[in-house]
């Protein structure tokens, strides 16, 4: 299938097409929801979506390092020679890691601003020292960087039926909806590594602060306060998801399936923290695998009709896609 996605997207080049292999592994791996919807792309998009994700992930894992191997000094020494990988990548269309050298290709066939990257490794930086977020504003200036830009970054690739700025906004939206949900399912891991991202006014409205969450979390009992404030996470990040909806409907009509599929994948999450009560503190939430093949099989569905009715019924889509090439210079 990697090979079929790489000739669809006339990605020829051996050593590029090796790049994005890795990039296509590392969404596979870590990925799951998210590779599952990508599933449902147009072959030719879904090596642009891998290198996304993969720069995305490769950065991320230098903040996390979920091993502890290193200290945060090195962690962001490696955050910058990363960044200065990235920016010879995207002037040059070379780069030291396979990861630049995918995204920064990508970049250069799509138009995709090179501030939406710089933006994302500011944010990536800042968890390197930044723990905990006051308001709910702080951590909507954070998420500019670690996700609202990453779906500003797509929508080049996915292609629009409007004005790529109208669609913008619901793009920004549906990225900070998914990381939302990220944040309130991993609640206990992120306490683990020192971090809090549920806004501080919040969880205070509920009578919750850190120390009770990692009390809650070393001891494994629960409390009514720290519920509540869950719940109010979740009615939170739902606004957000309603804000990013119309935005699917802006998009190519072929993309659509796969959109609506991530869309109801991670708001299947919310579900079954709810279901399960809000014990994130002590566990991650997961979504059932029936659930998820049932969720996927009707984004095939999707695919099908999209591939009849398409053609002819709506605008052509506006990808900023840029002739076919291999490696050279970002336009």
């Amino acid at each position: 299938m990697a090979r079929r996605e790489l000739d669809a997207a006339h990605i020829t080049d051996p050593g590029l097409r090796a790049d994005y292999t890795l990039c296509r592994r590392l969404n596979a791996r870590h990925g799951k929801t998210y590779f599952l919807a990508t599933r449902l792309l147009p072959l030719e998009r879904r090596a642009r979506v891998h290198a996304l994700y993969g720069f995305a992930r490769w950065a991320d894992d230098i903040v996390d390092d979920l091993d502890r191997h290193r200290t945060p000094t090195e962690r962001d020494r490696l955050l910058r020679v990363l960044e200065s990988d990235l920016a010879h990548g995207l002037r040059s269309g070379e780069g030291t890691e396979p990861v630049v050298r995918a995204v920064a290709d990508t970049a250069a066939r799509h138009g995709i601003a090179h501030s939406l990257f710089a933006d994302f490794l500011v944010s990536m930086r800042s968890d390197l020292h930044v723990t905990d977020y006051p308001t709910y504003a702080d951590l909507r200036a954070y998420m500019h960087g670690s996700a609202a830009v990453i779906g500003l970054q797509m929508l080049p690739v996915l292609g629009t039926v409007v004005p790529r700025e109208e669609a913008a906004p619901h793009a920004a939206d549906l990225g900070v909806a998914f990381q939302l949900t990220n944040f309130l399912r991993d609640v206990g891991e992120d306490l683990d590594r020192g971090r809090v991202y549920l806004p501080a006014d919040l969880l205070a409205a509920h009578g919750v602060d850190r120390p009770l969450l990692e009390w809650s979390r070393r001891t494994g009992r629960r409390d009514p306060r720290i519920r509540a404030a869950l719940v109010a996470a979740e009615a939170m990040t739902r606004e957000v998801y309603r804000a990013a909806e119309p935005g699917i409907a802006m998009l190519d009509p072929r993309v659509r399936p796969c959109i609506r599929t991530a869309f109801t994948l991670y708001g299947g999450i919310l579900d079954a923290i709810a279901e399960q009560d809000y014990t994130v503190v002590h566990h991650r939430a997961v979504v059932s695998r029936g659930r998820r093949a049932a969720t996927a099989a009707a984004g095939v569905v999707g695919v099908v009709r999209a591939g009849r009715h398409a053609r002819g019924t709506h605008p052509a889509p506006r990808t900023g896609d840029a002739a076919p090439r291999t490696k050279g210079p970002v336009q």
